[in-house]
């Protein structure tokens, strides 16, 4: 009896490990994912309030819908464009010129009109050709921007040498004499001159080579100051003449310098021995920092030196005349033995 007891309790045991071991081989299904469904609620119709049961407007339809909008990369970002340098040059852009002295027509003693050259060639003078900043570009741009108002060079009967600026120009035509013109004789079918025409070009700038200033110099015995003030520049251009030689070099157009001043006080002028100068267009006209010769000075002849002064004599009399002007200022203070 006890041994079928022992018997059934050994057998109970086994068949419960023997079961518990298939249960732990058994691979264990998973029980799938239900993932719930977004309904979405059908947009009502254009015009008609969405409304529930109880006849209230439905606050999700209400909703404003805000449309993001990717904004693409692109590769041309616009940046502030770096400062050429470690500090802004506001000095010589805000500048204004140095006002002249007071003058009285009782205090001037002496006076004489001064017609000079000045040959950008010369090396002195390259600055003012200066590839950074030209002297005649200065010039033609604020011609072009109406800052500055052109006169005629063409003598008349009231400006016999056509530089008492009394006929002002259109920028136009200003703009036009710059340009490397030939002049173009017409004949007829005999074969006689019948008159000529000026066809322009296009301009270059590095054509004009040359500049006439016109001066008065000054004693004033308020101050005790024997100075020059430019009454008036003038680019000089060399007209094409086809078929009758060359021509000699003509002014384009006049300016009234202290009416330019004002452009050129702002306009830094590139010298070669410090880029830290400072000086403007004005000053170094100013301050003669400039090379020139004398093409003509005020006469009861109207004459130029080329009228009677030929080859180098042209030079002889252009530094005589320069001579003779600071001689009078000496003669002013010797005293007698």
């Amino acid at each position: 009896m006890k041994k079928r007891i022992l018997l059934i309790v050994v057998l109970g045991f086994l068949s419960t490990a023997v079961f518990a071991q298939a249960k732990k081989k058994a691979p264990v299904k998973k029980k799938p994912v239900t993932t719930k469904s977004k309904t979405t609620a059908a947009k009502p119709a254009a015009g008609k309030a969405n409304t529930s049961l109880n006849g209230k407007a439905n606050d999700a339809s209400n909703k404003p819908t805000i449309a993001v909008t990717q904004i693409p990369l692109t590769d041309t970002v616009k940046k502030d464009r770096p400062l050429n340098g470690f500090y802004v040059k506001s000095n010589i852009l805000s500048a204004k010129p140095t006002p002249y002295a007071v003058l009285r027509e009782a205090d001037v003693v002496f006076e004489k009109t001064i017609w000079r050259e000045i040959d950008l060639r010369e090396r002195v003078n390259q600055y003012l050709i200066s590839p950074k900043k030209r002297l005649i570009d200065v010039l033609v741009n604020a011609i072009k921007n109406d800052e500055l108002t052109v006169y005629d060079p063409t003598p008349t009967k009231i400006d016999v040498n056509g530089d008492e600026f009394t006929a002002p120009l259109t920028k136009e035509k200003a703009l036009a004499r710059l340009s490397d013109s030939t002049l173009v004789h017409h004949f007829d079918a005999a074969g006689t001159d019948i008159g000529t025409t000026m066809v322009p070009g296009e301009f270059n700038p590095d054509s004009v080579i040359k500049f006439r200033i016109k001066e008065l110099w000054m004693f004033d015995k308020q101050r005790s100051v024997f100075e020059p003030r430019i009454l008036g520049i003038a680019p000089l251009v060399k007209p094409k003449v086809t078929g009758a030689g060359e021509a000699d070099y003509q002014p384009a157009f006049w300016i009234y310098y202290p009416e330019a001043r004002k452009i050129l006080a702002a306009e830094e002028a590139v010298l070669k021995h410090n880029d830290a100068t400072g000086l403007s267009f004005d000053q170094v006209l100013l301050k003669r920092i400039f090379t020139s010769y004398i093409v003509k000075q005020s006469n009861e002849k109207d004459e130029r030196i080329k009228d009677y002064a030929q080859g180098l004599d042209k030079l002889y009399e252009s530094e005589r005349i320069k001579k003779s002007l600071m001689d009078w200022e000496l003669e002013l203070w010797k005293y007698g033995n």
